[in-house]
């Protein structure tokens, strides 16, 4: 019996000792976990089960704006600013509660600043009160610095988590993603680094401006939110603000087309005081613009998207992100070269996009005046078309910035460069034209300009040129490459079209630092006459045929080639020998 006990008795103790040895196990693991826990993120602790911070429990290093001196330690103020903040609802949320807790009792302060983490030094110097978020400070206060408040934000996790590479990339070289993000959700930051758009003027500033005859644009400086999913731009505003606005847009600049902007996106920009959690954030100006329109004539490219690409974007030295609405993918491959000089970060398609993009300046819509054209009295920075034509140059790499006057290259030949067409308002006398040319002195290059030309190799043939002429339509637009002081020729069809070719080429030509020559063709220089008799209408009174854009167009433009008189046209190369003399 006695060895039936002992055997009993060891069963016995080697399972008290299996389940001791389990839970050690337990214990083990779960003081781990409670150490990895509490050394990453020593304020989770304090967070209840829906990951959402008490106010009551909050630390009071989370909801006050500590003033410091002027001398304060620089690397004091970015440990500060690198403090990993919890998520509330919103940034109103955020004011609320800071506006609650600077009513409470002094025990709660009690409590709640025990939980603050304070550097030893600093403790041991006597600094100025705490002052609350949204409390009210007297004058003294306003005027003095303030640390970047360090206070919950909209989903910072969230916003972390779903960021992806390319989005990273993009916060490099910034400051802190979260001391920015703090800057957004406060609206305050140094007195000496206050930003514009902190100003009343930003406050009381309407969101958009509809004055202009060619495009609408919006511009907003504050906590904005885009939503491509609900095709929505909104300005949030605090909770005590009396700003009710709303305003419907297609951020493409042909204002009043019908036709042209059936097939843009329209975009709604409000005010608003609830709005999406953001899953992106850009501490870059964002842009949103649309792409479709007439886009894919190379007048249009211009002068619908390019050149107002470049006055809206260009102050920002690249440091600016692209949303395109209605995004042609074929059209932005074209023009990479320019997108990759105006923005430094990949473009967004805006109907193809789910985040709902956080950012403190955004302008929806683009800055355009008249055609092809920038008005410096109205454009930021006053920016000319000088310095498009320069933009266009250095973008492309282009080695001519200046033509040189006739002589200063020994046995250098003047290049002129013929835009031909292959299917309406062709040169009938190409040969003839080619030949009157190289007779007085010219270098002729003939060359056709459409929608498939590779433009990088376009613009060194057109940049390589003092002269280009060619008959009104796109291929002139290819000026935007020439060098300074050369000349451009456009030769104006029959059908009383002067004042439109002037608007179209000749004022941006001239704008651009070019010489400009215009010749409008006599009656027997056109192919009219080949379709109708001398004495028909269309001769006599062509202004009678200017019954709308598409019925001149269809008339004056398509149906029309142009025969050059030779002899006539002789006088117009001569004079603009004489300008590459001077």
């Amino acid at each position: 019996m006695k060895a039936v006990e002992r055997a009993k008795l060891v069963r016995s103790l080697r399972q008290e000792s299996r389940r001791l040895r389990l839970l050690v196990l337990v214990i083990g693991f779960f003081l781990v976990t409670l150490t990895f826990v509490v050394l990453s993120k020593p304020d989770a602790l304090l967070f209840n089960l829906n990951g959402r911070l008490s106010v009551d429990d909050a630390p009071r290093s989370l909801l006050i704006r500590q003033a410091t001196d002027a001398t304060a330690d620089p690397d004091q103020r970015s440990a500060a600013a690198a403090q990993d903040p919890k998520p509330l609802d919103d940034f109103e949320d955020a004011e609320a509660n800071a506006n609650a807790n600077a009513k409470a009792t002094p025990k709660d302060s009690e409590e709640k600043s025990a939980l603050t983490v304070r550097d030893p030094q600093q403790s041991a110097k006597k600094g100025p009160e705490p002052r609350l978020l949204g409390s009210s400070g007297g004058e003294g206060e306003k005027k003095k610095g303030h640390r970047k408040v360090t206070l919950p934000t909209v989903s910072n996790y969230t916003i972390r988590d779903a960021e992806d590479g390319d989005n990273a990339k993009q916060q490099q070289g910034s400051k802190p993603e979260t001391e920015t993000k703090l800057e957004m959700v406060a609206g305050k930051g140094d007195g000496s680094q206050q930003q514009d758009w902190d100003t009343a003027e930003w406050e009381s500033k309407p969101l958009c401006d509809f004055s202009n005859f060619r495009a609408n644009v919006c511009e907003m400086r504050g906590n904005i939110r885009i939503h491509p999913n609900a095709s929505s731009v909104m300005y949030m505003e605090p909770a005590s603000s009396k700003r009710n606005e709303l305003w419907k847009l297609k951020p493409y600049p042909r204002k009043g087309d019908e036709l042209c902007l059936s097939k843009v996106t329209e975009l709604t920009v409000k005010s608003s005081k609830v709005a999406p959690e953001c899953t992106k954030y850009h501490n870059v100006p964002v842009v949103v613009f649309a792409l479709t329109g007439y886009t894919g004539n190379l007048f249009h490219d211009f002068t619908d998207a390019l050149v107002p690409l470049f006055t809206t974007a260009s102050e920002f030295n690249g440091e600016v992100q692209f949303l395109i609405t209605d995004m042609a993918i074929w059209w932005t491959r074209k023009y990479h070269v320019v997108f990759k000089k105006l923005s430094n970060y990949p473009l967004i398609d805006f109907n193809k996009d789910t985040d709902v993009h956080c950012a403190k300046h955004a302008i929806v819509g683009l800055h355009a005046y008249m055609e092809f054209t920038i008005d410096p009295s109205k454009a930021p920075h006053n920016y000319t078309m000088v310095d498009f034509n320069r933009f266009m140059r250095r973008t492309y790499e282009l080695p001519r910035e200046a033509v040189s006057a006739l002589g200063e290259i020994p046995k250098a030949k003047p290049r002129l460069l013929i835009i031909s067409r292959q299917r309406t308002r062709m040169f009938l006398n190409l040969p003839e034209i080619i030949a009157m040319a190289e007779g007085l002195g010219f270098e002729v290059v003939v060359e056709e300009a459409n929608v498939s030309s590779d433009l990088s190799q376009f613009s060194k043939v057109v940049n390589s040129v003092d002269v280009m002429m060619g008959v009104h339509g796109a291929g002139l637009t290819n000026c935007v490459f020439l060098p300074h002081n050369a000349t451009l020729i456009q030769i104006v069809p029959w059908g009383g079209i002067e004042g439109v070719c002037r608007i179209d080429f000749g004022d941006p030509a001239e704008q651009m630092g070019l010489r400009y020559k215009q010749y409008s063709i006599a009656v027997h220089e056109s192919s009219l006459t080949d379709q109708y008799p001398l004495d028909h209408e269309i001769f006599k009174n062509p202004l009678a045929f200017h019954k709308g854009f598409e019925f001149i167009k269809e008339t004056f433009m398509d149906k029309q080639n142009v025969r050059l008189d030779c002899n006539r046209f002789r006088p117009v190369l001569l004079q603009t020998l004489d300008l590459l003399n001077q």
